[in-house]
């Protein structure tokens, strides 16, 4: 598995490639955001605010994963490297970090994603008319508890 580290304020750009490769697979998401202001965005806030974690083998990030509180945020990885088991070892240590559980909201669409926190124990809470983000698509609330 590649290493897990904390992200810090000089892994923005990483982060943000990561994101914006992941999110333009994405097709059913609308485009909010110009590639600028989501760079801007995961700089400014998302790295301040929240525990970020990355996946970086051979030193390029590939994967991260964003907690604020008791919810996972935003787990991403690069295209190329989903299904490759990155993303459960993002979310184990994300586990670890919160021993307690977990929360994490997915949008309805995004099946694979569904299927893949299931797998790792995740329950469906309740399902979303997307009035909560900033999509406004139908999402699911879902959680992990030991």
């Amino acid at each position: 598995m590649p290493p897990i580290r904390r992200a810090g304020t000089g892994d923005a750009e990483g982060v943000a490639e990561v994101f914006l490769a992941a999110r333009a697979g994405m097709t059913y998401l609308p485009r909010l955001h110009s590639d600028e202001a989501t760079r801007a965005w995961i700089a400014g806030v998302m790295l301040s605010s929240s525990q970020v974690w990355v996946a970086e083998p051979r030193g390029r990030i590939v994967g991260f994963a964003a907690l604020r509180g008791q919810w996972l945020d935003h787990l991403y990885l690069a295209p190329a490297v989903q299904n490759g088991g990155v993303g459960s070892a993002l979310l184990d240590h994300a586990k670890k970090a919160r021993p307690l559980g977990l929360d994490l909201h997915v949008f309805q669409q995004n099946t694979g994603a569904r299927r893949f926190y299931e797998r790792h124990g995740f329950t469906l809470v309740a399902e979303g008319d997307g009035s909560g983000n900033e999509e406004n698509l139908p999402d699911a609330h879902y959680r992990w508890r030991p």
